[in-house]
């Protein structure tokens, strides 16, 4: 009988072990200034642990630019950052519009379950939203839907708000107005610049994005986000550049949250109208 047992465990555990692993979901990610590799690193770590249900297929990212003084031409930050964790560049895909028939055929033959963006800067039509059967889920750093929009952190900061946050929500074509699946507060610190507070709220998202993904996979998410009230919502589109100019009429508070928003530049401007007030 005992050497009947030990056969029978014996027989469940070869047939255990020999079972094939759970293939991974293929997940595709789409960001681009230097935040987004937050968002990456994060996800990469935790695609690389043992139990982890999905793995990063590809990367999307805007084309390379001229950036930096010497105006040379170079891959965005994400696409850098990818490289250095030695991402295959093949899989590091730079559209010029995620509307693109090449780009979307491509995107196809992955067959991703998933997409999540992070400050990638670039539309995402319907034809690209049907793709991943999971969706598309974004990370926003606002509380939505408070400052929908290109600006968020500057015109939170512009406007002398106490507190701001970070929002994960699924994308559909309307801007920002996806249901909200989980969301993180956080103060502003009355001395704090939009580079820092940006970089705060996308290294809060990522935890959050880790923390909700399992949910996210198995469909959950879906059925427990939160349709955000449309009649709350609040726009922060782009620093215009007449709003960058500094006027020494305006109150001391004005002038405090404007140059909260993008201080070197900021400084470089109120410099040139001081000495056009010289001369």
């Amino acid at each position: 009988m005992y050497s009947s047992l030990m056969l029978r465990r014996f027989c469940c555990f070869q047939t255990s072990s020999s079972s094939p692993p759970l293939k991974k979901k293929p997940v595709v990610f789409l960001g681009s200034p230097q935040v987004s590799a937050t968002v990456l690193d994060a996800l990469l770590s935790a695609s690389a642990a043992a139990d982890s249900l999905f793995e990063v297929a590809a990367i999307v990212t805007q084309p390379p630019s001229r950036r930096n003084r010497g105006k040379k031409v170079m891959p965005s930050p994400l696409a850098l950052y990818a490289l250095d964790r030695g991402f295959s560049s093949e899989l590091i895909f730079t559209p010029e519009r995620a509307g693109e028939d090449i780009f979307l055929s491509n995107l196809k033959a992955l067959e991703p379950e998933l997409c999540i963006t992070a400050a990638y800067g670039n539309i995402l039509p319907s034809k690209f939203l049907n793709i991943p059967p999971l969706g598309t889920v974004n990370i926003h750093p606002s509380l939505l839907p408070l400052y929908r929009g290109a600006a968020p952190v500057q015109r939170a900061l512009q406007d002398g708000v106490k507190e701001t946050g970070v929002s994960l929500a699924f994308t559909v074509r309307a801007l920002d107005a996806g249901p909200i699946i989980s969301c993180g507060r956080l103060e502003i610190d009355n001395q704090i610049k939009a580079p820092d507070l940006l970089e705060l709220l996308f290294s809060e998202g990522s935890k959050l994005l880790i923390h909700e993904l399992p949910s996210i996979l198995d469909g959950s998410a879906r059925l427990k986000a939160q349709p955000q009230d449309d009649s709350k919502a609040t726009l922060a589109p782009k620093i215009t550049p007449e709003e960058s100019w500094l006027s020494f009429d305006e109150e001391a508070p004005v002038l405090h949250n404007k140059v909260g928003q993008e201080p070197e530049l900021r400084l470089e401007l109120l410099t040139r109208k001081m000495v056009m007030k010289i001369s």
